[in-house]
């Protein structure tokens, strides 16, 4: 089965084909960040006029890579949500007009099943059941997963997703959009003993997440202090290791809990590296195992919404003509197959 999966959710446009037999044949993607970083953030209605200008485009130079025909093709995947809904009926319209015109299926596919299930592209995936920790500018959760679609969240943020925290805590510093790079680049100069910052909701039970007094913490220091560059790194690495040690808190919690042995990290944060490395000490503590998408695939991209989108329509799944999307859905609400 060959599917050709669309992601527009929010500010990256992504077409992918997946192939059952063959693997990935071929993803392209197009990121809205210069187009953004002006205003500090996504823009909704820039970000809906740029899919429409960019999804066919892409579609076509995809569809040229994989030396694939229109003949070829034997579903269509799309991203449903949640998210922007403006982008997320750019990728549906396209999606279904695709499917409709090939006489093949459509499967609407959530966001975050793409991010979970993205590791399964790799040479090495994880096998169920595992813990997944997804972490990106919309979500922060801790899920229990059983197999595609068997999914129980454990925790989730109480506020601010992580990923929201990074880009709110990057704008107060004066540093560029997403915050998350530049964050980190910066934290790479920074003293690690100057300031210490809360980790939020770790000196209690319980797998939920809180990052928006974080973020308040460091607007506060920086308003006390004076704004030099050796500030603004220090700073920048005082956030970034008490998102990180919080984050590896709560995995360790749950690993425990749960009594899993492997872990997938999944979504756009998880291409941090000092949490990457954070998490390699702690799973290797523990005799466990930890799963990451190839940092391409980390932030939004078709890719996973192709491979998932195949497994739904593999299980037979369908879409009818009429369609619609989702700007929130509950991850543990979808079907198991």
């Amino acid at each position: 089965m060959r599917v050709v999966g669309i992601e527009s959710s929010c500010d990256e446009t992504g077409v992918a084909i997946y192939d059952s037999e063959e693997g990935l044949l071929a993803d392209g993607l197009y990121s809205q960040v210069t187009l953004h970083e002006q205003y500090g953030g996504v823009v909704p209605e820039l970000a809906s006029r740029d899919h429409v200008r960019k999804t066919l485009p892409l579609l076509r130079e995809v569809m040229a890579e994989a030396q694939t025909s229109a003949a070829a093709i034997d579903g269509v995947a799309y991203t449903a949500g949640p998210g922007l809904v403006g982008a997320l009926l750019v990728g549906a319209a396209i999606g279904h007009g695709m499917a409709w015109a090939l006489g093949v299926p459509a499967i609407a596919v959530h966001h975050m099943e793409g991010h979970l299930l993205a590791p399964m592209l790799e040479a090495k995936p994880p096998a169920f059941p595992f813990v997944a920790l997804l972490v990106s500018g919309g979500h922060t959760q801790l899920v229990r997963v059983e197999g595609v679609g068997a999914y129980e969240v454990l925790g989730g943020t109480v506020d601010d997703a992580v990923g929201e925290a990074f880009d709110k805590t990057a704008k107060m510093l004066g540093l560029g959009y997403p915050g998350g790079p530049a964050i980190a680049r910066l934290a790479e100069q920074g003293r690690p003993d100057r300031f210490r910052f809360p980790r939020p909701m770790t000196n209690r039970p319980g797998l939920d997440f809180s990052f928006s007094g974080l973020k308040t913490f460091a607007l506060n220091t920086w308003r006390e202090h004076r704004h030099d560059e050796q500030t603004r790194s220090d700073i920048a690495r005082a956030f970034q290791d008490a998102v990180v040690d919080t984050m590896a808190i709560k995995c360790k919690r749950v690993l425990g809990q749960t009594g899993l042995k492997r872990l997938v990290v999944a979504g756009g944060v998880s291409a941090n590296v000092t949490l990457r490395q954070r998490l390699a000490e702690l799973t290797h503590a523990l005799n466990a195992e930890v799963f990451y998408p190839r940092p391409a695939f980390c932030t939004d991209n078709g890719a996973m919404i192709a491979y998932a989108g195949f497994r739904r329509l593999e299980a037979g799944q369908r879409e009818p003509l009429a369609f619609g999307v989702k700007p929130r859905w509950p991850l543990d609400s979808l079907r198991a197959l």
